[in-house]
């Protein structure tokens, strides 16, 4: 077998077709894929685990009977005897979220329209405020003088010196004529993909049929009622901003608010279902295609004292004007051009404990940049504390806060390649990394005490998932549990236990309970398993590395079958993306695809299962080796994974398959069509095959948008390479998938037509959506695709 270079662009033409339904075809395993694909086949797992404000017992959702629905289940941690209980008793034992003031004196209720204070030690209740409208996100003061809430849109007060309410803002729209819009006219956008139709369907240009006419409603914010207040505070006018996360600043004087201004956006993709109640085709509307335009968002600070309204000068940021890298691309586009300064979107304030400072997160819309400012009030001006900038995309950390001088921000950076916890003194600008190495910490929280930090990372092994325990100030960092494969833990409120979620390779999601100490044993508490999954003797993958052509280290799970009945084929599974891992230890959400192997296995097939290049858990570099090419270092990683089965297990070069759903369907396409010499049969499921027609969110972070890198479009993009086809190909779709569109397939289809191609078959799923849900589904797509391997593979 002979291994060629991928190419960057093969443009051609496209096509559609519908094969029978698939005959019987031998399966030597005592599995049956009706039967693994039967619903909750494996068992229910506990849900919703929840401890106890007395941290002796847990409360959780389980349903180990397979019962038309789950019950609430309780375990006391002396016994570990899981029994159900009502509801109600659940909700009084769980720890109450109140509202106190910080003397934990009183505690502030709201209802409906009532807003009430209690006084915690005698219980007496005192109704402050009732209306007829919802109030909302009712707080203390600092000073616990005053209570600030908000009605519809706009921010009051109750003193509690004086028993005075005083509304604090006035959030207006201007009326205004709304533009008549031309209902003819495309946007940068939709201009780029109508050229692109009809380069790659020239049929289009001489059809004579017409493309619906596109209406641009306005969606720049609501339209609501104006004019001046003649009493109150004086109107701040909106202008067609969105008013949202209202906050009153620690020393009562400023008025916090976002504003935010919709993007002009391309037109909405109409989805028909065929198979409806009224007999009828329906018509739903789902996203709108990669490439809208970011909207606008501004933090406003109003000045109660001074009766002032300004807003943060986002031209201020540093990098704000920077250009991305890919610029150099594009001459015409930027060379000369006045600098544009790039949409932010805020996050917080995230205000210090004593009210003395005051960050924001400011992140770009391009996803390049994140910025963690020190906001000065009274001049609206911003300090810069940390700048992050990643010319592929960024990975924000989830999680910020104080420590508890107040001095010190704590938050998670990717700036070493892997994701640490930092802080930085927003006083005198210095930093300290408190984790370092080629691990990812996750969740990072303080204990009570605040003494310490607890979270999860996966420094033994990326495909493992521990709990730790680290002084404040970072050192040594103690592992607490040691079972391998994934352990979610769960902190009792006392902090002297920990309720774990755990699950291996071939075990499901149960709950253990430890002593939150290094080294002590974890007890077992549930069996979720049905008895059906229990019957089995389920395989534990190996789970090994081989190196790509770059000598990249890249890890996977591999299944091999006894020697005497290995068949000397083998397949490969790509796992799908988001930002996901499946060569993990622990039990996959890609549970059907696992028992699917080890029918596989039993039929003597070996089975390589990669985290490729764009998978998670390895870091950034690894992260974003599929920045402006999809279907470069993440398909040639499947190569190198054949390659690494052919000289090391001895597998037949003639006789390799692949498979895998939605980006796993999106690499089979780029396989079948740019290594035709290294597969000979694929399964596509819910697969993109154009990423100018994928969302925004997530495709404009690794491609940007088609009119600002058409080059990243033109390579990614498995329509472009459909000539190059020549294994068998097999592509399953749901008709209601409103993520990867129908309509993705159907175009596929109408270009292996056009080529003439006709060693392929669509297989279309009228009722299912991206996740199928119908067993009856997935029997009739993995039967098609246990078939297509069977007749291709093992029989060749």
């Amino acid at each position: 077998m002979k291994f060629k270079a991928i190419p960057l662009i093969s443009i051609g033409l496209i096509i559609i077709c519908f094969q029978p339904a698939h005959a019987q075809v031998e399966n030597l395993s005592e599995l049956s894929i009706q039967e693994i694909m039967a619903k909750d086949y494996v068992g229910i797992s506990p849900q919703r685990i929840q401890w106890a404000s007395d941290s002796k017992r847990i409360f959780f959702n389980w349903n180990p009977e397979n019962k038309s629905k789950t019950s609430a289940y309780q375990l006391d941690i002396k016994t570990n005897d899981p029994v159900p209980v009502d509801p109600s008793e659940m909700q009084e034992a769980l720890p109450a979220r109140k509202n106190l003031n910080r003397k934990e004196s009183l505690e502030l209720i709201t209802r409906g329209g009532d807003l009430s204070i209690v006084n915690v030690k005698k219980g007496d209740t005192l109704t402050v405020f009732s209306t007829t409208k919802r109030i909302s996100s009712a707080n203390f003061t600092l000073s616990g003088k005053k209570v600030s809430f908000i009605i519809d849109q706009d921010l009051y007060w109750w003193d509690s010196e004086t028993g005075q309410i005083r509304q604090l803002t006035n959030f207006q729209e201007k009326k205004s004529v709304r533009e008549k819009p031309e209902s003819n006219k495309r946007n940068e956008q939709d201009e780029w993909l109508y050229q692109e139709q009809l380069k790659l369907f020239p049929k289009l240009k001489n059809s004579g049929r017409r493309s619906p006419s596109m209406y641009y409603s306005g969606r720049f914010g609501r339209q609501s009622g104006g004019g001046n207040a003649t009493s109150g505070p004086s109107p701040i006018y909106l202008d067609g901003y969105y008013v949202y996360n209202i906050q009153l600043s620690p020393d009562e004087r400023f008025v916090i608010y976002s504003l935010s201004k919709q993007g002009e956006r391309s037109e909405g993709t109409k989805m028909p279902t065929y198979v409806t109640r009224s007999g009828y085709t329906e018509i739903q509307n789902t996203r709108s295609k990669v490439g809208n335009l970011p909207g606008e968002m501004r933090m406003g600070i109003f000045d109660l004292e001074r009766d002032t309204v300004y807003h943060v000068d986002n031209t201020s940021i540093p990098g704000i004007y920077d250009l991305p890298d890919y610029a150099k691309d594009y001459p015409d586009r930027y060379e000369g051009k006045d600098p544009i300064e790039r949409a932010v979107r805020f996050s917080g304030p995230n205000w210090s404990d004593d009210g003395m400072h005051c960050v924001l997160s400011a992140n770009a819309s391009d996803n390049k940049d994140r910025w963690l400012l020190l906001l000065d009030l009274p001049s609206g001006t911003t300090k810069l504390l940390d700048r992050q900038r990643d010319e592929a995309w960024l990975r924000y950390g989830r999680g910020i806060g104080w420590m508890p001088d107040n001095k010190r921000l704590w938050y998670i950076s990717e700036a070493t390649g892997y994701r640490h916890l930092y802080w930085v003194n927003v006083e005198t600008d210095e930093k300290k990394q408190l984790t370092d190495g080629n691990f990812e910490v996750s969740g990072p929280y303080m204990s009570k005490s605040k003494k310490h930090w607890y979270f999860s990372s996966n420094e033994v092994h990326p495909g493992e998932k521990h709990f730790y325990r680290m002084p404040l100030e970072g050192g040594e960092r103690e592992q607490i549990t040691s079972m391998v494969g994934s352990n979610s833990v769960q902190l009792s409120p006392d902090e002297k236990n920990l309720a774990i979620t755990f699950s291996f390779a071939n075990q499901i999601p149960e709950i253990y309970i430890q002593e939150n100490n290094a080294g002590a044993e974890a007890q077992k508490v549930t069996d979720s398993r049905s008895d059906v999954f229990k019957a089995y003797s389920w395989r534990v993958p190996e789970f090994i590395t081989f190196k790509a052509d770059d000598k990249a280290t890249v890890y996977a799970r591999l299944y091999q079958p006894e020697k005497k009945i290995k068949n000397g084929a083998a397949v490969i599974f790509v796992h799908g993306a988001g930002y996901l891992q499946n060569a993990h230890k622990w039990w996959s959400t890609y549970y059907h695809e696992y028992m699917f192997h080890n029918i596989l296995v039993d039929n003597g097939y070996t089975v390589l299962d990669i985290d490729y290049r764009g998978s998670a858990g390895y870091g950034r570099d690894w992260r974003t080796g599929i920045y402006r090419f999809m279907g470069g270092k993440d398909l040639s990683d499947q190569v190198d994974g054949a390659k690494f089965l052919i000289e090391d297990y001895e597998i037949d070069p003639e006789r390799i398959g692949l498979y895998g759903g939605s980006y796993g369907g999106f690499i089979t396409l780029m396989a079948m069509f740019n290594a035709p010499d290294v597969f000979e049969a694929g399964a596509a499921l819910r697969s993109v095959t154009d990423w100018a027609h994928y969302s925004h969110g997530y495709t404009a972070n690794i491609l940007n948008t088609p009119v600002e890198d058409s080059i990243a479009y033109a390579r990614s993009s498995p329509i472009y390479f459909a000539e190059g086809l020549e294994g068998h190909l097999l592509m399953c779709h749901g008709m209601m998938d409103n993520n990867v569109h129908y309509q993705d397939i159907i175009r596929l289809t109408q270009r292996l037509i056009d080529l003439g191609k006709d060693n392929w078959e669509l297989a279309s799923y009228p009722l299912e959506q991206h996740s199928f849900t119908d067993p009856d589904a997935w029997t009739d797509e993995y039967k098609r695709i246990f078939k297509l391997f069977q007749t291709n593979l093992r029989n060749k």
